[in-house]
């Protein structure tokens, strides 16, 4: 019988995720816990909801691994029209049903002061390279 609530550690070991992924996750609220002295607790409900599916299943069933990308792009040189039409451009990009079940986050930040943008990606490996493609192609368009 499976059991019903599980650590922070286990539940990165069972997703192959950092320990410290998954409590961003939980701080994020995108992962339901509940805090038990200076520890997490998460309800195996929870981590079906999160996951949409049963994780113990899939840690011995032979599928693909999970995996996930954190990318940061910083530009050099940027006006914050570009950065407006990026934000723009990314955003409607991760709008929708996430890819592969996996939820691509996007934030753009301007540095007005120093011209200089940075872009934070994290999600699905595919989606992750549709966007910095994204990014390429309209930077080129600069040039």
């Amino acid at each position: 019988m499976a059991q019903q609530y599980y650590s922070v550690d286990q539940v990165a070991e069972l997703l192959g995720l950092h320990v410290k992924t998954v409590r961003a996750y939980v701080r994020e609220g995108r992962l339901a816990a509940t805090r038990i002295g200076k520890q997490y607790r998460i309800h195996r409900k929870d981590l079906i909801a999160f996951t949409g599916g049963d994780p113990e299943e899939g840690a011995s069933s032979g599928e693909r691994p999970h995996a996930e990308a954190s990318t940061v792009v910083q530009i050099d040189d940027v006006d914050r029209a570009m950065v407006d039409r990026l934000s723009t451009l990314l955003t409607s990009a991760v709008a929708g049903p996430p890819g592969n079940g996996v939820r691509t986050h996007v934030q753009v930040v301007h540095d007005p002061e120093r011209a200089r943008a940075r872009i934070v990606l994290v999600g699905g490996l595919e989606e992750t390279a549709r966007l910095l493609e994204f990014v390429r192609s309209l930077l080129s368009e600069l040039h």
